[in-house]
């Protein structure tokens, strides 16, 4: 899947019915007291049920601060949100590592202009050298 526009980033991902309902059965199995909200201990619980890493201080601390200040914690809408938001840009991700990994053909973790050029040249054979070298240049 390549972008729909040249650099943006692809469209809202939306979740599938059964990735939704996943992530409501973490929400409840984190809210243990079923209090209605996650704490920022739960939000870190429910972080390594789904994604398999622990967030950090930082991300813990950008997430809880983000909420809506008269709750005790995240409410269910803002923890779907905040994980769609989460699986969007971990998408991302892996798309643009599956698309470099497709032009770094000798697997050296880096593309060199002659790489990139190549690349070019199969999906936009009509691109003229210059903009090409702006486009590796920076």
């Amino acid at each position: 899947m390549f972008f729909s526009q040249a650099g943006a980033r692809p469209r809202m991902w939306e979740a599938s019915p059964s990735e939704h309902k996943k992530w409501v059965e973490v929400f409840k199995a984190c809210d243990e007291e079923n209090k209605g909200y996650l704490s920022r201990e739960d939000f870190k619980v429910a972080v390594v049920m789904l994604f398999g890493y622990k967030p950090s201080k930082i991300e813990a601390d950008a997430v809880m601060s983000s909420v809506d200040p008269n709750t005790s914690g995240i409410l269910l809408k803002e923890f779907l949100d905040i994980v769609r938001k989460k699986k969007e840009a971990q998408l991302y991700r892996n798309e643009i590592r599956h698309i470099f990994t497709a032009f770094d053909r000798h697997y050296r973790g880096y593309l060199t202009l002659e790489d990139f050029k190549k690349a070019f040249k199969q999906v936009a054979p009509k691109l003229s050298e210059r903009i090409i070298l702006e486009v590796f240049s920076g």
